[in-house]
């Protein structure tokens, strides 16, 4: 049987963007039980396991327990399925010098720029398709796994201060080189060919796509005693695939409902209709409760008696670099689960559930760490405060150190991955 971290690697190698993550995840609960319900149905007599995807790419599975859900709530378990990268402009093909076609990029997200650099890329995301229904074009997923693309480095002779730091320009440096075309005329329309000579497909059945750029190079573990994960998507696949490797830890149906929530575009605000900060979670909530046969009362009731884990990956202690990190409060890889705190309530963690977290922990032997910013150093923000201020539920923000958080390639520990769903698992009983 596969180790946690086994199926961590696999995990990533076959989720390079979150429209393929949602796809994987679902495909695991199904695998698992799990029925695939539509928001646009009418939600009434509930299954016992069951899901709901949001434009595919992101999704949310319940696990409906034996107890009302006024009288226990729910046990919920968020991450997210995006992560920094370049996303495909519309008519992106520049054909320049030579016939040599480049794409047009934008970035998504925060990436570390320059890791990008010199590495075997290629595309995956959503390509839509025509449909008799104006209203419902189809979508197929796709997935080109062969090395397509470079973004390759101004050699040294060119550019001596390149290790002095180099500001880099998004529109310029960061275009891939896809390849030579015979004329600069057949660079018109490449992306479609490529799309469709891969789905196999007729080009004029394309009309969009959603594609993004990824490192092809897979992920693999490092280190004197392999005790490290190195990989792309580390932030937040890895929360992803640890929320989801509890939740189908099946003991039985629960006394409280379990949730795994996946959403989309954490990377960029979450302001949309796939993200935390839409209603769309909460109306759902709402729903299920109604379901039940409860009321907008025990809907109110449900909230306050639930709790939620924000899972969203920490910054680990990098021993280069000690002084950008708070003198007391920093987390090491390996050194278990990371409860990430902020005065300014970027986090919504407190003392409250903190406790309940360190407790869950402790039950199951698993370590548990605390992070803090330097006071001097402007923290970033995840799901846990954005969720909270539109459904008022207790949570805790937390997430497993990493190195290179937002790089093309990140590092974590393989203990810690295991220790994490231990306690994940532990939270849901």
């Amino acid at each position: 049987m596969a180790t946690y971290t086994e199926k961590l690697l696999s995990f990533l190698d076959a989720s390079p963007v979150n429209y393929l993550a949602v796809r994987n995840v679902c495909d695991e609960l199904l695998n698992n039980g799990f029925v695939q319900l539509h928001a646009e149905d009418a939600i009434k007599n509930l299954p016992e396991k069951f899901f709901i995807t949001k434009n595919d790419s992101a999704v949310f599975a319940f696990h409906m327990g034996k107890k009302a859900l006024s009288e226990v709530g729910f046990r919920m378990i968020a991450a997210h399925s995006d992560s920094p990268t370049f996303r495909i402009k519309p008519n992106a093909e520049m054909a320049g010098e030579g016939a040599l076609v480049r794409l047009n990029t934008e970035a998504y997200g925060g990436s570390i720029l320059n890791t990008w650099f010199d590495r075997p890329l290629s595309l995956a995301g959503r390509v839509i398709l025509r449909s008799d229904d104006a209203l419902r074009p189809e979508s197929r997923l796709l997935h080109i796994k062969r090395p397509l693309l470079v973004i390759p480095n101004l050699a040294i002779h060119f550019n001596r201060q390149v290790n002095d730091g180099v500001k880099l320009n998004k529109q310029k440096d960061m275009l891939p080189i896809l390849g030579y075309v015979n004329d600069k005329l057949e660079a018109n329309g490449l992306i479609m060919r490529v799309i469709a000579d891969e789905l196999k497909i007729d080009k004029e059945a394309i009309i969009d796509f959603d594609l993004y750029l990824y490192d092809t190079t897979s992920a693999c573990t490092v280190g004197l005693n392999n005790e490290f994960v190195s990989s792309g998507r580390l932030d937040d696949l890895s929360m992803v695939h640890a929320g989801l490797e509890a939740f189908k830890a099946d003991d039985g149906q629960p006394d409280a409902t379990k949730v795994l929530a996946v959403f989309d575009n954490e990377e960029t605000g979450s302001g949309t209709k796939q993200g935390a900060g839409s209603n769309f979670f909460m109306s759902l909530l709402q729903r299920i409760v109604m379901a039940q046969g409860g009321s907008l009362d025990d809907y109110f009731r449900s909230i306050e008696k639930a709790f939620m884990v924000s899972a969203d990956n920490a910054h680990g202690f990098h021993p280069n670099y000690a002084e950008k990190y708070d003198p007391t409060n920093h987390a090491l890889l390996g050194g278990g689960p990371v409860i990430k705190i902020n005065a300014a309530q970027k986090y919504s963690t407190d003392a409250m559930s903190a406790a309940v977290f360190q407790q869950i922990c402790e039950r199951v032997g698993v370590p548990c760490q605390r992070f803090v910013n330097r006071s001097d150093v402007a923290g970033g923000s995840t799901l846990g405060n954005i969720l909270t201020s539109s459904v008022a539920i207790r949570s805790v923000d937390m997430g497993n150190p990493v190195l290179a958080m937002h790089s093309v390639r990140e590092l974590a520990s393989m203990v810690d991955h295991e220790n994490c769903i231990k306690a994940f698992i532990e939270f849901y009983k």
